[in-house]
């Protein structure tokens, strides 16, 4: 689970820097999905830091 939040942390990194970048160029299907990219799986990297702990308990 450690290695899986770690991934599913720089996905949502990335889907708020390719948030930034649909901002610049004005295109709102990409702002659309990156936005819902950002938030499912930030809020899951977040999730699970809060409920297992960074490292996670065994």
């Amino acid at each position: 689970m450690n290695l899986l939040m770690v991934i599913f942390g720089l996905i949502g990194i990335l889907a708020v820097v390719g948030t930034v970048q649909a901002f610049k160029e004005r295109n709102i299907i990409s702002i659309v999905f990156n936005l819902g990219a950002a938030v499912v799986f930030g809020g899951f990297t977040v999730a699970t830091i809060i409920f297992q702990g960074y490292p996670p308990t065994l």
